[in-house]
């Protein structure tokens, strides 16, 4: 049996974020702790903690939301998962997309760990293209 952590995140998220929900409880993983950091660090989610129930941790994320006068909540993320265990999305940094762009970010596994696209750029490497968040 295949688990895909990085798609359960981003479905999660994506579920909360849809239905309005404030908060969302994710496994913690390296994975996991990285990319929350990322976007903790973009401005896509409030706040990130650990909680810890019997010999498991978890990370709650408090997502943010926009007021619609029309209705109670507005959905702001979009998350597509680009690189699945079935087939592998490789970039060199001269060719990693841009997202509406420039404007959301593109989140990459490379050899000096999970980095953003423009991180990506910056430090001249390419990797593994893990997700779209814009």
């Amino acid at each position: 049996m295949v688990r895909d952590t990085i798609a359960n995140i981003i479905t999660s998220i994506r579920n909360a974020d849809i239905n309005g929900k404030g908060r969302v409880r994710i496994a913690y993983t390296n994975i996991t702790k990285n990319i929350v950091k990322i976007l903790l660090r973009e401005g896509f989610i409030e706040k990130a903690r650990k909680h810890q129930e019997g010999n498991k941790y978890f990370l709650v994320l408090t997502l943010r939301h926009r007021r619609n006068r029309k209705g109670p909540y507005k959905n702001i993320l979009n998350l597509k998962r680009i690189s699945r265990p079935g087939l592998r999305i490789y970039s060199n940094y001269q060719r990693i997309p841009r997202i509406l762009g420039g404007m959301g970010i593109v989140i990459l596994s490379t050899s000096r760990g999970i980095m953003t696209d423009r991180e990506a750029r910056l430090e001249g490497i390419g990797g593994e293209i893990l997700c779209y968040i814009w």
